[in-house]
């Protein structure tokens, strides 16, 4: 291949790569052309993609960016799976997902492990760990939740007190006679009360 071609593919894989912050590699050896294709149709679907690449070309496409490392996992034959604003959890689920789906029609997925933010997660323990990161959603949900926790307790604690007084008077007026709560009609006011005769 001469030194045109490379650096025309070398663009190609940095390009694609540009902005990915987690990739998976897999051994593309043994996976057949259909299988090839209903598993990337699969991938799509989830905003994944997957590309094979050579192993040289893609540590040169990716040494100055937030990729530079990745490069363990490269050896043999590989194909990356990446997204653009996708989670290193997402793809490690999908991963999972597909690999099961190939051990349930007799066929094999060869996961070599995952790449994010400097941290290898190697074969299908490292995939494993990596699918039970949570994703960028349920991070932010979790930092919403424990920013908002405390002022719920304490709404709660505010409110808890107050309403429980106000069920107690409620049931103390239901229980009360009809005419207790109402002043006799015909009771002199304590000041027009008749001096006593000698």
């Amino acid at each position: 291949m001469s030194k045109k071609v490379k650096s025309l593919l070398q663009k190609e894989v940095a390009t694609r790569l540009d902005g990915v912050e987690a990739v998976a590699v897999l051994n593309p050896r043994g996976i057949g052309a259909i299988v090839n294709n209903q598993m990337r149709r699969r991938l799509r679907s989830q905003n994944l993609r997957m590309t094979v690449v050579k192993n040289t070309l893609a540590v040169r496409a990716t040494k100055d960016g937030k990729l530079a490392g990745f490069a363990k996992l490269l050896d043999g034959p590989s194909a990356i799976v990446y997204g653009k604003g996708v989670s290193i959890s997402a793809i490690a689920r999908a991963l999972l997902a597909e690999k099961k789906t190939l051990e349930d029609n007799k066929g094999k997925l060869e996961i070599r492990g995952a790449f994010f933010d400097g941290e290898i997660y190697v074969g299908d323990k490292g995939i494993e760990t990596a699918s039970k990161l949570p994703t960028r959603e349920e991070a932010i949900a979790g930092v919403i939740a424990a920013i908002l926790g405390p002022g719920r307790k304490l709404a709660g604690a505010l409110k808890g007190p107050g309403g429980a007084l106000g069920g107690i008077l409620k049931t103390i007026q239901e229980k009360a006679p009809a005419g207790a709560s109402e002043a006799p009609a015909d009771a002199a006011p304590a000041g027009d009360a008749a001096p006593a005769s000698a």
